[in-house]
């Protein structure tokens, strides 16, 4: 077996991104603070954005919307508009944050494109995941670039069928158990966890440790070796 293709995730696997929702939700809480308590008001935060993919798919701009409303429904209506300026103010703070890769992502990503395919497979609005990517430098170094409303089976056996040799020798890797990790071992693809700080509860699945495509390191700087190991 020889693996010719390698998938990577973005946020939270190349560069940071879920620390700007964490500071970002506790803005959140310190404006509402006098509606709703900081535990309650993540719990109708999470629901609303549960609720909301759907019509709003994965992203800052999904996530400020759903603050929006949430805001709305614990103050039954009452919130200031000044409130909603703050919130839309923050939600702009998030999309004009510059890129700050993980460490060592520049030199594995150089290492992994001197013997592989690389595609960039992330979820996320499209102008922002762009920017964020024309921002980190990688650009370049990547063969394709994919940005999805979801991650499934069916899409990255899609994805892997036009940018690679199929599924069975291709390689998925990122931080989200859900969407990096079990849709492409259910495609025929290895797939491997790469942890990152906390974890968002939508994004939470069990890990297929039983399965013999599923592999799990501490870093990115960890895949180069591990694919030597798979080869």
């Amino acid at each position: 077996m020889q693996l010719t293709t390698i998938g990577l995730d973005a946020d939270d696997t190349l560069w940071h991104n879920e620390r700007f929702f964490t500071l970002t939700q506790q803005r959140f809480a310190e404006l509402l603070a006098d509606y709703a308590e900081t535990e309650h008001l993540a719990e109708r935060l999470l629901d609303a954005e549960q609720r909301n993919l759907g019509q709003y798919g994965f992203g800052i701009k999904g996530f400020v919307l759903s603050m929006i409303e949430t805001a709305i429904e614990v103050t039954e209506g009452r919130v200031p508009g000044s409130v909603i300026g703050q919130i839309i103010a923050a939600g702009q703070d998030m999309l004009a944050h510059p890129i700050e890769l993980l460490p060592g992502v520049q030199e594995t990503i150089e290492r992994l494109a001197d013997r592989h395919r690389l595609v960039l497979i992330t979820k996320g609005d499209l102008l922002d995941q762009e920017r964020k990517l024309a921002q980190s430098g990688l650009g370049d170094l990547f063969d394709a670039v994919e940005i999805v409303s979801h991650k499934t089976p069916e899409i990255y056996a899609r994805i892997f069928d036009n940018h690679g040799d199929g599924a069975a020798q291709a390689l998925m890797a990122g931080n989200s158990m859900k969407s990096d990790v079990v849709p492409p071992i259910e495609a025929g693809a290895f797939g491997v966890f790469v942890p990152h700080g906390r974890e968002w509860a939508l994004e939470r699945a069990e890990a297929p440790e039983a399965h013999p495509r599923f592999r799990r390191i501490s870093t990115l700087s960890e895949l180069p070796d591990l694919l030597d190991h798979l080869r």
